[in-house]
């Protein structure tokens, strides 16, 4: 890939707010991400705006230098509620540019220090550099990390994830968090049809899952709007020719795959999960659990309005449910 372009840009504002998902807040230290990810659906927004969604998308990145600042004064004021906060929605939080900046790390602290919940999805290892930060989050707060793991075909992997870790790394990254006590769980997403959703390729993940910790899994299947589509379906052609009117077929003019064909992949994980009995196990806790977790009720998180490839939760824990979590007690000041 060509050499990224790093630009060094204040923001006025760190939180976003966010509509038509299962969480208000998001938060994303970068714009852009080298990454990527030839299904990213962050190159719909791209193309939205205007901005390149085809192979340029991720040679250009925006770094928010003064993003912890701005963050803290947000988490500070008093019509803050202390909702839960997205981190890597629009963008990875542990793309390579974080070894040099820190700017997720001092945003994490910033969320501790405000006792504050968050929720981290990224294909990235280094989160384990900052497992000190999100156990001090984590002892306040709920605080749970996914990553994200379509598949461990190695050639898979390499034609639509082409500049990330490979998946085996992120498991052992989830390995080292749980051993920590931090909830850590896999996202099986986006799950491509014809390619990552053929059964022995779903249970070889979800077997990793459990055999690295994971303390939930979750699933969706890939959707295509313009922008992704166009990027996607071009990779297809020269990768994999043979699916394409495959997927002309499937999708049609609609992003999204009708429901009755997402369901039956969605409950194939959902199965897989039970078979090898995906729990949290953690030997070490990090929080007083709440009051409603004493009871064995299950927290009342909201599923997003629409598709998301971030929206399902496969284990018993609902309280895992990525970027969903419920916020602990805290006192604030009247």
């Amino acid at each position: 890939m060509p050499r990224a372009e790093y630009r060094e840009e204040p923001c006025k504002s760190a939180l976003n707010r966010v509509k038509g998902m299962g969480f208000k807040w998001s938060l994303n230290p970068y714009m852009g991400c080298v990454h990527q990810c030839t299904f990213c659906y962050v190159r719909a927004f791209e193309h939205r705006a205007q901005r390149p969604s085809d192979e340029r998308y991720g040679t250009s990145i925006r770094v928010k230098v003064n993003i912890a600042e701005v963050l803290r004064r947000e988490l500070g004021r008093r019509s803050w509620q202390g909702e839960l906060v997205a981190i890597g929605a629009a963008t990875d939080p542990y793309q390579p540019a974080e070894g040099r900046y820190r700017l997720t790390r001092a945003c994490l602290g910033a969320l501790a220090e405000a006792g504050n919940p968050f929720s981290i999805v990224t294909r990235g290892p280094l989160i384990v550099r900052d497992t000190d930060v999100l156990q001090q989050g984590a002892a306040v707060a709920d605080v749970s990390v996914n990553f994200s793991v379509p598949t461990l075909d190695r050639t898979i992997w390499r034609y639509t994830e082409p500049n990330t870790a490979p998946p085996i790394q992120r498991l052992r990254a989830l390995r080292r968090l749980v051993d920590a006590g931090i909830r850590a769980g896999v996202g099986v997403a986006p799950i491509l049809p014809g390619l990552s959703d053929r059964p022995e390729l779903l249970a070889e993940v979800v077997k990793a899952a459990r055999d690295h910790g994971a303390t939930h899994v979750w699933a969706n299947v890939v959707y295509l709007r313009p922008g992704t589509r166009e990027h996607f379906m071009s990779s297809l052609a020269r990768h994999w020719p043979e699916l394409v009117p495959m997927y002309e077929r499937l999708y049609g003019d609609r992003p999204y795959l009708p429901d009755a064909q997402v369901r039956p992949l969605r409950k194939q994980v959902q199965e897989l999960a039970k078979r090898y009995e995906v729990a949290d196990r953690r030997q070490i806790r990090l929080a007083v659990p709440g009051s409603g977790e004493l009871l064995g009720q299950q927290a009342g998180a909201v599923e997003p309005a629409g598709p998301s490839q971030l929206a399902l939760v496969l284990s018993t824990d609902a309280s895992s449910r990525p970027h969903q979590a419920g916020r602990r007690t805290r006192s604030r000041a009247a």
